[in-house]
């Protein structure tokens, strides 16, 4: 087996290059030269007010070079991927923001023994130069029942810690208030992750193997196993599955939920989630909440701890009061932080009445006349036509486009078919095209969707009950190819495959 694939130039070098990147996109951000240090840029406004510093571990972008900025941290230090930053780096980044004017500085760290034991002696080592600094230890993994002796990991929950203590920082508060704050805060905070793949460092193979189909749930930020494997199920059971873990009782590590609270939800994208699977998760877990009559109060969705390219997705919740909240919303310039709303996600209204419309064509009531039986033969034929040659169609578009050719106008053919079962095909042709195009139109969608349903449309009105000669058909078929040729978008494909149906039919 081969090591994946990274779009990078160096396994050496990819740390710094991202680094470099991450700064040189944000106007607010700095690199501490011969250090992986990003500091903010305006050093000069911490001058009174406690400094934040967090790190770790490269591979979780954006944290923590992301979260840099007023209202959030002053500072971060990079180690190598999955690998915790060196203790000289984390002092340079202490010391820069004592010379700044800091009246304190606190370390944000995640429990893992490499960043305890180099953020622990950087500390001591500040300390011992006369700096006023004090370390916060995140654990906030609710996978295990009983914790081992390293205690619980520190996971995407310390982004909350991030963005509170900022704001508190940011008010000016002192660096023991700060702290105080942050312990009794860590206590309403809960995440657990479940992953469909598994990672790798640069240069290196996977970190784990995970069957295809089966997925793990619990597992760490760097791969670290998990409490269960099984098999991939519906994104609300797995939802479901997490937030009950989370959340039981029996377990030593589980976050206390109960009806009426109020949670903030982050859910978080491991890595290589797209973004629909990671709305449809957001839906479930909001669902999964409000059924437990929690009260969201707000949402974060999106990459905010990563893992590399790992597919998979952890929740956090943090139960929240009126000044946890106003804390949260607070403003803030760091780059990764997202723009939400204060706005309480639950009880708000989110649907909107659509404007009432005109009756759709293949509603209409119609009367039959002579040419209906012979148009419903054609139909017919049409549609199993369609039916018959629909994986001819699809591996005729694999040649030249996605696929689906095939498909989308089987989709066609049964709607047609469908129709016919519980209405009269009309004696005048055009409303027959007129029904087609609104057919085709709803059922079929995409864009081949819009281009038959253009093009019927604009046929209709050239054929009726007393004009349906030849040449009747003839100026309703230029008709309609005139109106597709005025979109410009029309793939000349799908007009050559328009061409050969009529020819067909």
């Amino acid at each position: 087996m081969e090591p994946q694939k990274k779009l990078i130039n160096s396994v050496d070098r990819c740390v710094d290059e991202a680094l470099c990147g991450l700064v040189r996109a944000s106007g607010g951000l700095c690199l501490l030269k011969g250090h992986r240090v990003v500091l903010r840029s305006d050093l000069d406004s911490l001058k009174g007010k406690v400094a934040l510093l967090s790190g770790g571990g490269s591979g979780h972008e954006p944290a923590h070079g992301g979260y840099i900025g007023a209202g959030m941290l002053s500072a971060a230090v990079a180690g190598g991927v999955f690998a915790s930053p060196p203790p000289a780096s984390i002092l340079a980044a202490i010391l820069s923001l004592h010379q700044a004017g800091a009246s304190g500085i606190l370390l944000i760290v995640k429990n893992y023994t490499g960043d305890r034991l180099n953020f622990g002696l950087a500390a001591e080592q500040a300390r011992n130069q006369g700096v006023k600094v004090d370390m916060l230890i995140v654990a906030e993994d609710c996978a295990f029942d009983q914790p081992s002796k390293a205690g619980r990991r520190g996971l995407c929950g310390t982004v909350f810690i991030h963005k509170l203590a900022g704001a508190l920082a940011e008010e000016g508060c002192s660096l023991d208030q700060i702290v105080s704050k942050m312990k009794e805060v860590l206590k309403r905070i809960g995440t657990l992750g479940v992953s469909l793949s598994p990672c790798s460092v640069p240069g290196c193979l996977p970190s784990f193997d995970l069957p295809p189909g089966a997925m793990e749930l619990g597992l760490g930020i760097h791969g670290e196993p998990g409490i269960k494997r099984s098999k991939v199920a519906s994104a609300d059971e797995v939802v479901k599955t997490m937030i009950d873990h989370m959340t039981n009782p029996d377990s030593q590590s589980h976050l206390p939920l109960k009806s009426g609270d109020s949670f903030v939800l982050c859910v978080n994208n491991l890595g290589a989630l797209s973004c629909l699977e990671m709305a449809v998760v957001t839906r479930a877990a909001i669902t999964c909440l409000e059924s437990r009559g929690v009260v969201v109060a707000r949402v974060m969705s999106g990459s905010f701890m990563t893992s590399l390219e790992m597919a998979g997705v952890s929740l956090t919740l943090m139960r929240a009061d009126p000044e946890t909240l106003r804390l949260f919303d607070a403003k803030t310039s760091a780059p990764a932080w997202p723009n939400l709303s204060t706005a309480c996600v639950s009880g708000r209204s989110y649907i909107t009445e659509a404007p009432s419309m005109s009756m759709r064509p293949q509603d209409d009531k119609h009367s039959q006349g002579p040419l209906s039986p012979v148009m419903r033969k054609v139909l017919d034929r049409i549609c199993s036509t369609l039916l018959e040659k629909q994986e001819e169609l699809n591996s005729l578009d694999r040649a030249a486009g996605d696929g689906d050719c095939g498909n989308t106008h089987a989709q066609a053919a049964r709607a047609f078919q469908e129709w016919l079962q519980d209405h009269v095909i009309p004696g005048c042709p055009g409303q027959l095209l007129s029904v087609l195009a609104g057919l085709v139109e709803e059922k079929m969608g995409g864009s081949s969707g819009a281009l038959y349903s253009l093009f019927l449309t604009a046929a209709a009105g050239h054929v009726t009950e007393g004009r349906s000669s030849g040449a009747a058909w003839a100026t309703a078929v230029h008709a309609g190819t005139q109106a597709m040729r005025r979109f410009k978008d029309c793939s000349l494909q799908k007009q050559q495959l328009l061409y050969e149906v009529m020819s067909c039919h």
